[in-house]
C-alpha cells in the first residue's frame, strides 16, 4: 500500500492512457487535461485501455515518484467517463488498488446486537 499523507488528494484520470507514458507525460496530462498542478504532492491515478494496468504519479518533494500495478486477473474498477476527474479518498485509493469497486462498497456483515 502507499503511504497516502492525511492532506493529501487523490485524483482519479476518467478515461485511458498509454501506459507507455512515464513521469514527464503523465505529469503534464494531470496539468493540461485535468487542471492540476503535478508537484502539489497529490497522488493522480491513470489506467490503460486494457483496464488491468494502473500508474500513479506523486511528487514526493524532492523528486518524482512512478507507481505501477498490474492485476493479474480482472479489472480495475474505472468511471465509464472519456474525460475529466474524480476525487478519492486513501480507503477508496486502497480498494482501487485491490481490484474491490470502490463505488459502491459493501459489508459483508453487520452485527445484529452489541453484547
Amino acid at each position: 500500500m502507499i503511504p497516502v499523507p492525511a492532506n493529501t488528494r487523490v485524483w482519479l484520470a476518467a478515461g485511458v492512457i498509454d501506459m507507455r507514458r512515464g513521469f514527464t507525460t503523465l505529469a503534464a496530462q494531470a496539468e493540461q487535461t485535468l487542471k492540476q498542478d503535478p508537484f502539489t504532492r497529490h497522488l493522480f491515478v491513470f489506467r490503460g485501455r486494457r483496464g488491468d494496468l494502473i500508474k500513479i504519479i506523486w511528487w514526493a518533494g524532492q523528486g518524482a515518484c512512478l507507481f505501477s500495478k498490474r492485476l493479474e486477473k480482472g479489472r480495475f474498477v474505472w468511471p465509464s467517463a472519456k474525460g475529466g476527474k474524480i476525487a478519492l479518498t486513501a480507503a477508496q485509493l486502497a480498494m482501487l488498488l485491490e481490484g474491490i469497486d470502490w463505488r459502491v462498497p459493501q459489508r459483508s456483515w453487520t452485527p445484529l446486537k452489541a453484547g
